[in-house]
C-alpha cells in the first residue's frame, strides 16, 4: 500500500507480535504495528549485504510526510553503507556521562581481592564529582580532554595540591573503567587515552610532602601526662571521657581512628583485639598491652560499644576537642592519625623490628615478599611483648617529666 494518513488508519493491529506493511512508492520505507496498537515508521536495507532495519519515529509524532522525508534521507545513508543503527548505538555509547560512569564504578568495581569498595573510598569519590568535578557530571566523558585536566588540575593546586592529586587520582581510575567498560558496535573503547596521562606527560605533577607530625619523643612525657590528668579529670562529662580515653588508647595501640572508635566489647578477648575487613581488607587478630586493658576495662558499659556516642546510639565519631585542649595545656597539636605515627616512632625508639610494629598497626607488608605472601600476619598475639614494651615507654616517660627530671633522650642515654 501506499502510506499516507487514510491507509495508515485503516490498519489493524494483529493478534500477537507485530505486522510490517511497506510503502509501494518507496522501497524499503515501512511501517510496524504491534498487538497493541502502536504504529512506527521503519526503514530497511542491505549493508554489505547484511539486512538493517532502523525505526524513524511514532506514528502521531511524525506525519506520513515527515516520515517519508526522513526515509528517503536515511535510505540514501545506508545505500552509501552508513548503518543508523550501528551509528545510534555508537552515540549512546559516547553519550556516557561522568556521572554515569560513577554510578557504575561505584556498584560494581573490586578491589584485588574481590571485595566491594570501603564505603570511605565511595565517599572520597562522590566529594571529587560533586565539588572537583561538579561542571563535568552531566558531560560524556569522551568529551573530557587533557586541556580541561591541566585546567582543572592547576586550579585546584591552588587550594590544595594534596586534594588536586587526589581528586585526579580518582577521575582517573574513573576514566579508565570506561575505557575498560564502555564500547562502541564497532568495539573500539570510548576513551582511547586517558586524558589524565597528561599530567605527567607534560610534568605537572606537584609533590605532596609526606606527612611527619607526632608527638615528640623530648615532650612525650609532657603530653601523655596531659593525657592521663584529663581522663582522670572528675569534671568531665561521659562524652569527654570516652574522648579523653580513646586518645590514649590510640596512642598505645596505633590503631586507624575508624579502627579504635567503632570497637565492640565482643571484640575483645584474652587481652587482644579482633578486627574484620580492615583497611587492608583483611581480618586480624592483635595483641593489646596490658595499659591497653586498662584503659579498656575502665570504660566497662552497658552498650555494645567501648565508646558509645553521646546520643547513647552508635559510637563515638572522634577526639578532636580533646585533642585541641591537649594542645593547648603542652604546645603539642596532633590529630588521631599522628599518634599512629608515633606509636611507630616510639616502636622504634624501644627496639621493635619494623616488621613487628607493622604488623601490631596492621600495615600492609608489601615491601618483604616473604612476609606479604608466606608468613600468616593473620593473627598476631604472640607480639604481645613488644605491645607491652612500647606501652610502658609511654608510662616510663611521663614518670621522668612528673619528677622533675626532664632531659634530652640522647642525654638519658
Amino acid at each position: 500500500m501506499k502510506l499516507n494518513a487514510t491507509t495508515i488508519k485503516s490498519v489493524q493491529a494483529p493478534q500477537s507480535g507485530y505486522v510490517l506493511l511497506w510503502d509501494d512508492d518507496l522501497q524499503g520505507f515501512g511501517l510496524r504495528v504491534t498487538a497493541k496498537g502502536a504504529k512506527s515508521y521503519i526503514v530497511q536495507a542491505k549493508i554489505h549485504g547484511k539486512t538493517v532495519r532502523h525505526t524513524l519515529g511514532k506514528h502521531g509524532v511524525l506525519t506520513p510526510d515527515q516520515a517519508r522525508k526522513r526515509a528517503k534521507a536515511k535510505l540514501g545513508d545506508m545505500a552509501e553503507g552508513k548503518n543508523p543503527v550501528a551509528e545510534k548505538r555508537r552515540k549512546k555509547a559516547l553519550s556516557v556521562t561522568l556521572a554515569d560512569v560513577t554510578d557504575a564504578y561505584l556498584d560494581s568495581r573490586r578491589t584485588r581481592a574481590g571485595k566491594p569498595l570501603k564505603e570511605r573510598t565511595k565517599k572520597d569519590v562522590r566529594y571529587h564529582l560533586d565539588g572537583t568535578f561538579s561542571e563535568w557530571k552531566d558531560k560524556p566523558v569522551a568529551e573530557i580532554t587533557r586541556d580541561m585536566v591541566l585546567t582543572r588540575y592547576k586550579a585546584k593546586c591552588k587550594t590544595s595540591v594534596a586534594q588536586a592529586n587526589q581528586s585526579m587520582r580518582v577521575l582517573s581510575a574513573l576514566l579508565n573503567y570506561a575505557g575498560a567498560t564502555y564500547r562502541t558496535p564497532e568495539g573500539t573503547r570510548i576513551i582511547q587515552d586517558n586524558p589524565v596521562e597528561v599530567l605527567r606527560d607534560a610534568n605537572v605533577l606537584r609533590a605532596v610532602a609526606p606527612k611527619k607530625s607526632m608527638v615528640p619523643l623530648d615532650r612525650l612525657g609532657e603530653w601523655w601526662s596531659a593525657v592521663q590528668a584529663m581522663r582522670a579529670d572528675p569534671a568531665l562529662t561521659p562524652a569527654s571521657r570516652s574522648a579523653a580515653d580513646l586518645v590514649a588508647l590510640l596512642a598505645v595501640t596505633g590503631l586507624r581512628l575508624g579502627e579504635a572508635r567503632s570497637i565492640c566489647w565482643d571484640q575483645i578477648e584474652d587481652a587482644s583485639l579482633r578486627l574484620t575487613d580492615t583497611k587492608n581488607r583483611t581480618d586480624v587478630r592483635l595483641p593489646l598491652s596490658d595499659l591497653a586493658m586498662e584503659i579498656i576495662e575502665a570504660r566497662r558499659n552497658k552498650t555494645p560499644f567501648v565508646f558509645p556516642a553521646r546520643s547513647g546510639k552508635g559510637h563515638l565519631k572522634d577526639c578532636r576537642g580533646q585533642l585541641m585542649i591537649l594542645a593547648e595545656k603542652t604546645g603539642v597539636d596532633v590529630t588521631a592519625h599522628d599518634l599512629r605515627r608515633t606509636f611507630r616512632t616510639v616502636a622504634a625508639k624501644v627496639g621493635v623490628e619494623l616488621w613487628r610494629t607493622k604488623a601490631l598497626m596492621n600495615h600492609k607488608q608489601d615491601q618483604d615478599i616473604t612476609l606479604a605472601h608466606y608468613a600468616d600476619l593473620s593473627d598476631v598475639r604472640d607480639l604481645k611483648p613488644e605491645a607491652d614494651r612500647i606501652a610502658q615507654f609511654f608510662e616510663e616517660q611521663k614518670r621522668v617529666f612528673e619528677a622533675g627530671n626532664v632531659v634530652t633522650l640522647e642525654r638519658k642515654a
